[in-house]
């Protein structure tokens, strides 16, 4: 796992739930308390460690807590610039939803290195859709999810999002885009404010 992603596992459970939390985990989980190097690739059985005592600790269900960790990624204001990176994806909510096929590529610009899921975006009938999110971590799907919800009140857009499961590899999502312009949205500028 990318330590970029660790890292930002880190991060959320620093600031929603304060660093003596994140110092209980570290240690459970066996890693430092001064937490990820961003640049470094650690084992998945790292990264699962970690996750598995932040369950534990928070008494969260896996989905729950990473889905938690999509939102956080997406709405908090150090996380702003992958906020950024998303909304470059179009200028409605159906078109930023086409583009998800291309998030990985676009990170990548950034991070070579970078490994994300694998994301395909169907349409299933009229304003509903299906994606699906192939990656080597499980979880993925429910991070999607925190995420979509998130962009989808970013955007205005009206949104039933439902994690439908996964086969072991592949992990679905149906999304029914119900209504795109439900409220205001976000302000958002091509040009990042100074």
């Amino acid at each position: 796992m990318h330590g970029l992603i660790n890292r930002s596992f880190e991060s959320f459970l620093k600031i929603t739930y304060g660093t003596s939390l994140w110092n209980d985990v570290a240690d459970r989980a066996g890693v430092s308390r001064q937490g990820f190097e961003a640049l470094q690739i650690y084992d998945d059985q790292v990264s699962e460690a970690v996750l598995q005592q932040a369950m534990a600790v928070l008494g969260r269900p896996r989905g729950a807590l990473l889905e938690d960790l999509g939102i956080y990624l997406v709405s908090h204001p150090t996380t702003e610039s992958l906020r950024r990176l998303l909304r470059f994806g179009g200028a409605t909510f159906a078109e930023f939803l086409q583009s998800l096929d291309e998030l990985p590529d676009r990170a990548r610009l950034a991070v070579p290195e970078l490994d994300l899921p694998h994301l395909d975006l169907r349409d299933n009938a009229p304003g509903s859709f299906i994606l699906t999110s192939r990656w080597h971590f499980p979880g993925a799907g429910h991070v999607m999810v925190g995420a979509l919800r998130t962009m989808a009140d970013d955007y205005g857009a009206l949104v039933l999002l439902d994690y439908v499961g996964s086969d072991g590899q592949t992990e679905t999502i149906s999304i029914d885009l119900l209504e795109h312009d439900f409220s205001k949205g976000r302000d958002f500028h091509l040009a990042a404010q100074v």
